[in-house]
């Protein structure tokens, strides 16, 4: 399998060493990617900057070639399903490619649904990055929110040095707390994470064109190996 990347900042950088000889191409700004030389590609993974997103939608998606975004911080155009569709291939979208973020995901959901028997809980999510994040609060702690299913949680953040990224969730009542929290100790976690993602959608050639979050697929996963 020859996969390309398409951004190799922080963690684009981490996709390229961890590929090693499975590496096809590595484009950034002074290497800019060109369609004919992503169609050579299995698959692309993606780490560019939100404003960058919009500048390379409509090439990858001529090339036809199976993508993994980690793009954050930028509105996804309505009709990029049916867009993807049209084109015959498919796309993983995700704030955050951590496997153990799945896990944490689960948490969420059953923390969410079981506080409704707590006498007014009182729900803070707290995120804290790097100081070159542009975006805040984080995707994940967007994701968070919803994966929690309370609209009343409040999100908070900080930039730190290099921080990779660490997820709190404080759950407080009169009587009690409950605290959860995911700390990335490298950014490599996350390329760990869109590597994965690139060879499920290789191996698994019967799933259907269009988009996809990395939730639904490690969750398609998840019951294959059940």
């Amino acid at each position: 399998m020859k996969i390309s990347v398409i951004g190799t900042g922080k963690t684009g950088g981490e996709v390229v060493k961890l590929l090693g000889s499975q590496l096809l191409y590595a484009f950034d700004e002074d290497r800019p990617p060109v369609r004919e030389k992503l169609k050579e590609s299995d698959a692309v993974i993606i780490f560019v900057p939100g404003e960058s997103a919009g500048e390379i939608i409509d090439m990858v998606l001529n090339s036809g070639v199976p993508a993994v975004w980690g793009t954050t911080g930028y509105n996804w155009p309505e009709d990029l399903g049916e867009r993807i569709k049209v084109a015959g291939t498919r796309w993983i979208l995700a704030s955050n490619f951590s496997l153990g973020m799945s896990l944490v995901r689960r948490c969420l959901n059953v923390i969410g649904q079981g506080s409704r028997v707590l006498q007014d809980p009182e729900f803070h999510i707290h995120e804290v990055h790097h100081i070159h994040k542009k975006d805040a609060p984080s995707g994940t702690a967007i994701s968070w929110k919803k994966w929690l299913g309370r609209e009343e949680a409040a999100i908070s953040s900080a930039r730190e040095g290099d921080v990779k990224g660490i997820h709190s969730l404080h759950v407080k009542t009169e009587f009690e707390s409950i605290h959860l929290k995911h700390e990335a100790h490298e950014r490599a976690v996350f390329a760990e994470g869109a590597i994965w993602a690139a060879r499920y959608l290789q191996t698994h050639q019967d799933l259907m064109p269009g988009l996809y979050s990395f939730e639904s697929i490690v969750d398609q996963a998840f019951q294959e190996n059940v």
